[in-house]
């Protein structure tokens, strides 16, 4: 389901809106409560959905029917916002006068600070669930919502007339929405002062690059495995495609351009046919490609989306680092955050981008799923690299009997695309030179890595991989 079925639902007659929130299935950005709900317990949705991307909690909704507020009850829970979250979670609230009974819809504006419950619980939204953040999640979670809250600030010296009027007019209605203000505040894409944001900017108009010149993915294919550099830059000639346009259009060009330039194989499509397809899945790349493009840090100036084709792999570079406290070395175990969650609930509405918060495990199924080398994701200190190997996966006996460790420098061997010593292969991974080598030598003994040496004590010797 899109997020959209959300607001079109709500765009209906009170009963029939209430019929279709009744079908429509949670997640991302929907909830439903029943009309009983304690006001403490409707807190939780309120403050997971204000640390993501914002949504829509109803209650009076429960089990299949109406479970309606009673006049009781609706004041205590039109203020939860106020008395039970901390900082107050900027909700706007409207109700359905259904044939059954009140129903309270609150929409929730993405947070610009991370918010608790007034019982001092800190909730976010992943998937389907408001989900109790841990201590180390929630200082992961504050570290980065500062950078988090950018896409969310004024785009100095534009208006709305900057915006494109066809992009504007067909997300208008996408959401529903009578006019473009109400559609760009429906996805808080205006600022509480009616400015367009950085993410309005980025999403709707048709050329952001005029004002964020780094806002652009370029693709680039290599005839070598290496670089090289100067006069040895191995970039093929008119294979350096630099793709500008509204976030949408920068994701369809490059991957129109990976598509050409990727390298190709013959191979049994879904069609039943041999064709020619490329060796590293389509999905894998292509979703690789959405993350880094919707998920970059777009306050960093001077840098861009790049996407590197090589013979033998190809890399993906995105600007800013995981978020806080999540760990490159084990990237399936990152939870879902959205550094622009703007532009990633509106990327979901135009069906660029799913709501599961997948995007990572997805790129290592894919590429498990046709026998290739797992990805690898390396963080320097102001961008985050992934690298899809077209070499063959290592056997999961063979990788158990060797274990993690081992694998760990067989992909530092791998990404470095040359021989290395044992010196060079220690500073890479970051063991004691004894663990290197007793690994090395596991690797070598499974046949995965070669050692080139004249004599044991040769100081030039070197290890490759086979």
């Amino acid at each position: 389901m899109f997020p959209v079925a959300v607001d079109q639902a709500l765009s209906l007659s009170a009963d029939d809106a209430a019929s279709r929130l009744l079908a429509l299935p949670e997640d991302q950005w929907f909830e439903r409560k029943s009309g009983a709900v304690r006001p403490q317990d409707l807190a939780a949705p309120l403050v997971a959905m204000a640390n993501a991307e914002g949504g829509v909690v109803v209650a009076g909704l429960h089990g299949g029917q109406v479970v309606p507020v009673s006049d009781k009850a609706a004041n205590a829970l039109r203020q939860v916002p106020a008395d039970f979250t901390v900082p107050r979670v900027r909700a706007h609230v409207t109700e359905l006068a259904t044939s059954r009974g009140r129903v309270l819809v609150f929409r929730v504006a993405p947070g610009e600070h991370v918010h608790e419950t007034n019982r001092g619980d800190c909730y976010q939204r992943i998937g389907d669930e408001s989900r109790r953040l841990t201590y180390a999640q929630r200082q992961e979670l504050e570290w980065d919502r500062g950078v988090a809250s950018f896409d969310g600030t004024p785009a100095p010296g534009i208006t709305e007339a900057d915006l494109d009027g066809a992009r504007l007019s067909a997300f208008q209605e996408a959401l529903g929405s009578s006019s473009p203000e109400l559609a760009l505040r429906a996805r808080d894409l205006l600022t509480r002062d009616g400015a367009v944001s950085v993410a309005a900017y980025l999403l709707l108009a048709d050329r952001p690059q005029m004002l964020y010149p780094s806002a652009h993915v370029r693709v680039l294919r290599y005839n070598r495995n290496e670089r090289g550099v100067g006069r040895a830059l191995t970039v093929e000639e008119e294979a350096d495609v630099r793709c500008e346009g509204a976030v949408s259009d920068q994701i369809a060009r490059a991957a129109e351009a990976i598509e050409a330039l990727a390298p190709r194989r013959r191979a049994l499509t879904d069609s039943g046919r041999f064709e020619p397809t490329t060796i590293i899945p389509r999905d894998a790349w292509l979703e690789g490609l959405v993350n880094a493009v919707v998920h970059r840090s777009y306050s960093i100036g001077g840098d861009h989306v790049r996407v590197e084709i090589f013979p033998n792999r190809i890399e993906i570079t995105s600007p800013g680092r995981f978020p806080g406290l999540a760990d490159p070395a084990d990237p399936e175990s990152i939870s879902r955050h959205a550094r622009n969650p703007r532009i990633a609930r509106v990327c979901a509405d135009l069906g660029i981008t799913q709501e599961l918060g997948e995007g990572i495990r997805r790129i290592f199924a894919e590429m498990r799923r046709v026998g290739l080398s797992e990805p690898v994701y390396q963080q320097a200190p102001e961008a985050v690299r992934l690298t899809l190997l077209a070499s063959s996966t290592v056997p999961e006996s063979v990788a158990h009997q060797v274990g993690p460790s081992a694998m760990r420098i067989l992909d530092a061997l791998r990404l470095a695309q040359r021989p290395l010593g044992t010196g060079q292969v220690v500073e890479l991974v970051g063991m004691a030179r004894p663990t290197v080598l007793r690994h090395l030598a596991a690797l070598r003994g499974a046949g995965l890595v070669v050692w080139e040496g004249e004599s044991p004590r040769d100081p030039r010797a070197t290890w490759r991989v086979v």
